[in-house]
């Protein structure tokens, strides 16, 4: 499948391994409502019983849910609750395989780490001399880790080298540290696709598509690489340093990664942070939950393995919608609002403005988010369905929210907690790519 482009537009790409997972317009936020201001929120208190009507309403609609799946009620988890009251209910505290919900943890722990505003720098420099558009020696492009480096970046590096004078690389193409492009981890796979991007005469098919997407003033790049690719554990010392490209901010990264629930993204984010078992103690700790109830192997939720509690899912919600209050944004701003934005739950009837992360598996299926309602306010909900038919689980999911929404009522009035700021967002849309001092 063809990436949507991304660079003076924000062109996004999907994964070659999507996982099946995981939008009424968002005003502009009122100023945020007073949230913790430590660092590290405290756990949250106890849940109360909720009052009688929407504890209820929910149990009610739960126990119906739970009837209709066609699978047992072992395998199913639910929680459903207001900021700090409990709604709703079932083996809650299990971690059960989770699927993409993983990515919430992913998040997590990228935000708490490293900030929205962080950008992954690529720096390409040179070996050698430069004449008359030839660079006699070797060109160096060092990885800054960056999960979203495609065509379109490839395109522009190009471009940029023309414009310095080179045209031509009589050595190789030496590629030093974490460097991904198109989501591809080997550095000779990614480094090939860097030498054929920015040379205009070497376009696969997909590149020459993406290019079709581009301003229509796009230069085509042409710099030719005689050499092969080559490999280094760390910059030679004699390299000169020419260009530097800045990723997206971390935000926009994680806004891409969740609506298109994109793998490959999430597992070298969560690699850059430490791995599975580290994104896994940081989301526990944020989140306010036992350890034991996220429980992950990798940092994109391939495989049954990596198991979450629905308890954790929602406390994993509310710890990012702390985070990201401290810099003026909320969970909107890296996950999808439905209504407002496309990714793979495009074809899926769920309540507007529900600010949500899916997952699918094998036999798996799991919804988590924040839900903005009338009469109760925001609802934080996740239900993780396992062992049954995955269209049946998605189908009485829409059910069971549509439902509640119907009891609840649905609203126009916009929640500090989970309403995008587009001023924010219009700050941080754009990737830039420098000259080097």
């Amino acid at each position: 499948m063809i990436c949507p482009p991304r660079l003076a537009c924000i062109f996004i790409a999907l994964s070659l391994i999507i996982s099946g997972c995981s939008n009424s317009d968002i005003q502009p936020s009122s100023s945020p409502s007073p949230e913790p201001t430590s660092s590290v929120p405290e756990p949250p208190p106890p849940l109360q019983l909720g009052l009688a009507d929407p504890e209820t309403v929910a149990n009610s609609q739960i126990e119906t849910y739970l009837s209709q799946l066609g699978a047992p009620t072992v395998s199913q988890g639910v929680w459903i609750q207001t900021q700090d009251t409990l709604l709703a209910n079932h083996q809650g505290t299990i971690p059960l395989p989770a699927a993409s919900i993983t990515k919430v943890a992913t998040s997590l722990a990228v935000l708490k780490k490293l900030g929205p505003d962080h950008r992954f720098e690529t720096k390409i420099g040179y070996i050698g001399t430069l004449q008359n558009g030839e660079l006699n020696g070797d060109l160096v492009i060092e990885g800054g880790a960056d999960p979203f480096f495609v065509w379109e970046d490839a395109i522009a590096l190009g471009n940029l080298l023309n414009q310095n004078g080179i045209r031509n690389v009589s050595g190789n193409l030496i590629v030093v540290g974490p460097f991904y492009m198109n989501y591809e981890p080997d550095p000779v796979t990614s480094g090939t696709l860097l030498q054929q991007g920015l040379d205009h005469t070497r376009w696969p098919a997909e590149a020459q598509t993406q290019y079709q997407t581009l301003p229509a003033d796009t230069a085509k790049p042409e710099v030719a690489i005689a050499g092969n690719i080559q490999t280094a554990a760390s910059r030679p010392d004699q390299v000169k340093p020419l260009i530097q490209h800045r990723s997206l901010p971390v935000a926009e990264l994680l806004k891409k990664m969740n609506q298109y629930s994109n793998n490959a993204m999430s597992e070298m984010l969560a690699e850059y942070v430490g791995g599975a078992t580290q994104v896994a103690q940081m989301a526990a700790q944020e989140a306010g939950v036992p350890s034991q109830e996220i429980q992950l192997i990798n940092g994109s939720g391939l495989g049954v393995d990596n198991r979450i509690s629905p308890r954790a899912a929602c406390g994993m919600f509310q710890a990012i919608a702390h985070l990201l209050h401290l810099q003026e944004m909320t969970i909107a701003d890296i996950f999808a609002v439905i209504g407002t934005d496309p990714g793979v739950h495009n074809e899926r009837p769920l309540p507007q403005k529900f600010v949500m992360k899916s997952g699918t598996l094998n036999r798996v299926s799991s919804i988590a988010g924040a839900l903005p309602t009338k009469n109760q306010g925001v609802i934080w909900f996740a239900v993780i369905n396992g062992e049954g038919n995955v269209d049946q689980f998605r189908a009485q999911q829409e059910t069971l929210l549509q439902n509640l929404m119907q009891s609840w009522g649905t609203t126009n009035k916009t929640f500090d907690l989970i309403t995008a700021n587009p001023t924010r967002q219009n700050l941080t849309t754009t990737s830039k790519i420098v000259l080097s001092n």
